[in-house]
């Protein structure tokens, strides 16, 4: 059974940072493209941050560029999400997403809340 268990949200203030995690079991992690999507209230949910399989290569939404790092380990089956100079419009629910071809699986989502 496939589990993606994200953690590392909570609340920070403007002009902080949170590193978020997203475990995986279940799956060869290295064959998977790992992703972080964010979702806030009223809002369609969005691609954040995306990382190869090797990890070679990363792309990001234009909003979090300069702010945000994606990075993986495949040793132990777990992608990463560094947030700096966090601001309040990052607030939101945010998911691990991973995908091969056909095959796409989903957390349970990690809320991130960016308030003063």
């Amino acid at each position: 059974q496939v589990q993606l268990v994200e953690s590392g949200g909570g609340l920070v203030q403007p002009g902080g940072s949170l590193r978020l995690s997203c475990a995986a079991s279940g799956l060869t992690f290295s064959n998977y493209l790992m992703s972080w999507y964010r979702q806030a209230p009223g809002k369609e949910r969005e691609l954040v941050a995306a990382i190869t399989r090797a990890g070679g290569n990363t792309n990001y939404t234009d909003s979090v560029k300069g702010r945000f790092t994606i990075s993986r380990d495949n040793a132990k089956n777990t992608v990463y999400l560094q947030m700096n100079s966090l601001k309040t419009e990052d607030t939101a629910v945010y998911y691990c997403n991973a995908v091969r071809t056909f095959v796409s699986y989903w957390g349970q989502g990690t809320q991130v809340t960016v308030s003063s």
